[in-house]
């Protein structure tokens, strides 16, 4: 009986031959010019916040998170202490614990480092994408690279086209007119994706409840309406979900 070798990295040829790695990387280019047109302001609000380049440059390539970024970027120039800014950042980037969790069966076929660039390579497209095609099948391993394979290609196109973005706002922060209202855009194009998500009365309940979280506590300290948003959509998500047997058991 053959067994198939362990999967040792997201290098590993098996994910890159896989034709759930292209077709990954063809569902993240969909969606990759607003995903830059969130990178290119991102670089630019580093850029123009007046922070040393070499900073600016460190969080473009070493941080990847929006949010994060231009969370903690103005406490750093107002002199908030460094706990300040961690703790912000950490508010921030809550949801990706819960996201980890769903991604949790795929990754546990790597080794632990390369769950860890795993985790620096998620975002929340490369997430809503790998689980909208894979969540509900069958755990990645040796023999069943597929959604592995796919988050690899939509990683990969994602990291590169937002960096490639962000570094273009730095390099070209003073010739981005703020009129252009490229933010407006990237949201526009997160709402488009979400909206060819929703295939279901669960899912459309629970976006809309975390909608209306998320704007009634838009007002709470370190951007923690973000996470309110998560929690709400998650646990009305659950609580739908365990009331179905209980009808159709009826």
């Amino acid at each position: 009986m053959n067994t198939a070798a362990p999967l040792r990295s997201l290098l590993d040829a098996r994910i890159w031959r896989d034709p759930e790695c292209r077709q990954g990387m063809r569902d993240m280019a969909r969606v990759a010019p607003g995903m830059m047109a969130w990178g290119l302001v991102t670089g630019v609000a580093m850029t123009t916040s007046g922070l040393p380049l070499g900073v600016v440059l460190a969080m473009s390539l070493g941080v990847f998170a929006a949010s994060a970024q231009l969370s903690a970027v103005p406490l750093m120039m107002v002199g908030a202490p460094l706990w300040v800014v961690w703790m912000t950042a950490l508010c921030v980037n809550l949801r990706f614990v819960i996201f980890s969790a769903q991604l949790r069966p795929h990754m546990l076929c790597l080794p632990l480092r390369w769950r860890l660039m795993a985790g620096y390579l998620s975002a929340d497209v490369t997430y809503v994408l790998t689980v909208h095609r894979h969540g509900h099948g069958d755990p990645a391993g040796p023999q069943h690279p597929a959604p592995l394979a796919y988050f690899a290609g939509a990683a990969l196109v994602n990291w590169a086209s937002w960096n490639l973005a962000s570094l273009a706002g730095i390099a070209f922060a003073a010739q981005v007119p703020t009129s252009w209202g490229l933010a407006f855009a990237g949201t526009l194009a997160l709402l488009a994706l979400l909206i060819t998500l929703l295939k279901d009365r669960i899912s459309a309940v629970a976006t809309t409840l975390a909608g209306v979280a998320a704007i009634v506590c838009h007002g709470v300290p370190f951007r923690l309406h973000i996470v309110v948003a998560v929690l709400v959509a998650v646990g009305a998500g659950l609580w739908m979900e365990r009331q179905m047997p209980a009808r159709s058991a009826r």
